[in-house]
């Protein structure tokens, strides 16, 4: 078996890492952290250390963490706790324990006896951002559990995608409250500026303070490690660009109107974050060509964005297009089998997918970022074609990553089509303004 060889920077983060009970790793996606966190559990392994159990989105569960452990370290044996046989998985005497980031809520069950296996061992939260949210049960469960770790990881290339608030439980969950305090809100009041969005006292929008980041990294600088991926991966450019459309006189006829009969409808309400999401959401799926009926159909009555993904899938050889509603996916599949081009649509239940992209066994890979956004290698592709923009600023510089990461040979594009005049206008330029605010953290992390 040929030899795996750490990068320079892998070794830096090793180095970093070496007996530390903590370590955030925010380097960028694509630089190769899971190889890192392998060779920093097998290290510990070898000298008698307990298990280890990675939490990871359900993607990545084989096609990731399972296969890279192979890969690097075949001597450790692994078992995935899939929904299905989890207690099974568990049964298994492994050294490292894999399982989705809602089967956290599970472990909660578990008797002590269960405990003893991972003593003085390892949890690695990869994607760390799943945990975020404070108040969500997988959250509360993961806080509950970490305990019997006695080394703890966390890993995401977009910690803070939507503001320097997201990274409080990620933190949390390193160092029960050392750097960033236990209370979540205390956190919030002393890094964020509360700018009231409507009448009621309790209708605020939470602004980060200028210069932030510098503090919060500050505190954290112990625990940090980032790589920049443009300076420690050599691989062909990536060329990321918006592609302005036109929509036709009678698209913008409907999207102009139902632009109005949707203001007139929330006007007699005050608008809330979730009804102005909710506003949001119709208006880009109308400037797409289609928007849903109450009955859980939907009507079409543009084609020519589906057209256009299309023409830019034929014209290269091998691409990933993003899509976000079902329709859209309806409507890109009856556009892709029109023109008899070979295509999958990427389904987490079935990772072997990954492996038929990349031997080139179809043109284009459609799938939603959520459930393919994250770890997975599919760097035969040279295109990623949004076919709307997304306000998700993690899904957007995660989706861009499954081609533009170690092993890609070509140049590379990513591809957002926007339609001038609408809504998509407004969340693209959303999405690059939380991007400048995740790099001033970045900067912050660099400096160190």
């Amino acid at each position: 078996m040929k030899k795996i060889t750490a990068m320079k920077h892998q070794l830096q983060s090793l180095a970093f890492m070496k007996g530390k009970k903590a370590v955030f790793d925010m380097s960028d996606p694509g630089t190769g952290k899971t190889f890192v966190e392998i060779m920093d559990f097998a290290d510990r392994r070898k000298k008698r250390g307990g298990c280890a159990l990675v939490v990871a989105p359900k993607s990545l569960l084989q096609a990731a963490w399972a296969n890279d452990v192979k890969k690097f370290a075949p001597h450790l044996k692994t078992s995935i706790a899939w929904a299905h046989c989890r207690d099974d998985a568990f049964n298994v005497d492994a050294d490292i324990y894999i399982i989705n980031v809602d089967g956290v809520k599970d472990l909660l069950k578990k008797p002590a006896s269960f405990w003893k296996r991972f003593k003085g061992g390892t949890i690695i939260f990869d994607e760390s951002t799943a945990f975020k949210h404070h108040t969500s049960k997988r959250s509360s469960a993961a806080r509950k559990i970490v305990k019997y770790f006695e080394y703890r990881r966390t890993m995401s290339g977009t910690p803070t995608s939507n503001g320097i608030c997201d990274i409080h439980h990620q933190v949390l969950l390193l160092d029960d409250g050392k750097r960033l305090g236990q209370s979540f809100y205390s956190f919030r009041n002393a890094v964020c500026i509360p700018e009231q969005t409507g009448p009621s006292a309790n209708m605020l929008k939470w602004i980060d303070r200028p210069g932030v980041e510098n503090t919060v990294i500050g505190l954290l600088s112990d625990i940090v490690i980032r790589h920049k991926f443009e300076d420690c991966i050599d691989i062909p450019p990536n060329h990321k660009y918006a592609l302005n459309i036109t929509l036709s006189p009678k698209h913008r006829k409907l999207y102009d109107e139902l632009e109005k009969e949707s203001f007139l409808e929330f006007s007699t309400t005050t608008i809330t974050a979730i009804n102005g999401a909710v506003l949001a959401t119709k208006l880009l799926q109308a400037a797409s060509g289609a928007v849903y009926n109450n009955d859980g159909g939907y009507s079409s009555f543009a084609t020519d964005r589906y057209e256009l993904v299309l023409d830019l899938v034929e014209a290269r050889k091998h691409s990933i297009v993003f899509y976000h509603w079902e329709h859209q996916l309806e409507e890109l599949l009856k556009e892709v089998k029109k023109r008899d081009i070979t295509h999958k649509v990427w389904d987490a239940d079935h990772p072997e997918i990954e492996h038929q992209y990349q031997q080139g066994f179809f043109q284009v890979l459609f799938a939603h970022p959520q459930s393919a956004g994250h770890g997975l290698t599919l760097t035969k592709g040279t295109a990623t074609i949004w076919a709307s923009p997304t306000p998700n600023l993690e899904h957007y510089l995660q989706g861009l990553k499954r081609i533009d990461r170690i092993g890609q040979k070509e140049k590379t594009e990513t591809i957002v089509i926007v339609a001038e005049g609408t809504r998509d206008e407004r969340i693209w330029q959303m999405m690059q303004d939380k991007k400048v605010r995740m790099d001033q953290l970045f900067d912050a992390a660099e400096a160190l």
